[in-house]
């Protein structure tokens, strides 16, 4: 199910950090299943990887050690996301993510935060932390700012704050200059998959009590 109008989409540093593969994990996550539903940046991200490898070609070559390719493999059967791709059926996720919690929303542990809202934190690297969020229709997240960098990529419903609307398949990128209190459109609940490089900058005082609880 792909969206058919993406409003927000990923910044064009983004998307060449992400082909060059210096992004932390949770954020490849976000950049891989927003590519995965918007054609624009799809697009705009096969043209990068054929310029690197444009550019590559015109680089001098390096003799390998006699090891390289069995240290290769060995990286490559270690490795969860170079292993065949599973089956699962028809998903709201993408299958990026789908691969991170087993299959859709059904497959999540979803873990309760407060007024209804519920996230999932997922096992990636420790640079950056990745996590799903489901807030319920017509609920507001705690009014907060930030410590770092969070992208958020909605995967069903809509939530509206400060800055604009975004529905499924679009992404909002928040720093230190942007205080925000998303709020999960009315009619149909919000499940979003966010990644951060440090913890949110809450407000309220209840919040902030709980933050080391939940992880945010």
């Amino acid at each position: 199910m792909t969206p058919s109008n993406i409003n927000h989409h990923l910044t064009d540093a983004v998307l060449l950090a992400y082909s060059a593969g210096t992004l932390p994990e949770a954020f490849s996550l976000v950049v891989a299943c927003h590519v995965s539903l918007c054609p624009q940046c799809r697009s705009a991200l096969d043209g990068l990887e054929a310029m690197g490898g444009a550019v590559l070609e015109q680089t001098e070559t390096t003799a390998l050690s006699g090891g390289a390719l069995a240290a290769t493999l060995a990286k490559i059967a270690k490795d969860p996301t170079g292993s065949p791709a599973k089956s699962y059926r028809k998903s709201s996720f993408p299958s990026p993510l789908q691969d991170y919690v087993g299959g859709g929303p059904q497959s999540v542990k979803w873990r309760k935060v407060g007024g209804g809202v519920k996230q999932a934190i997922l096992a990636t690297d420790k640079t950056a932390s990745a996590r799903l969020l489901f807030i319920p229709a017509g609920t507001a997240v705690p009014d907060h700012s930030h410590n770092g960098m969070e992208m958020t990529l909605v995967l069903e419903g809509a939530f509206s704050d400060e800055v604009d609307r975004f529905a499924r398949g679009d992404v909002e990128f928040g720093d230190e200059d942007l205080t925000h209190t998303p709020i999960a459109e009315v009619g149909t609940d919000c499940i979003c998959l966010a990644a951060t490089d440090a913890p949110l900058k809450f407000k309220g005082i209840i919040p902030r009590l709980l933050q080391p609880i939940i992880g945010i």
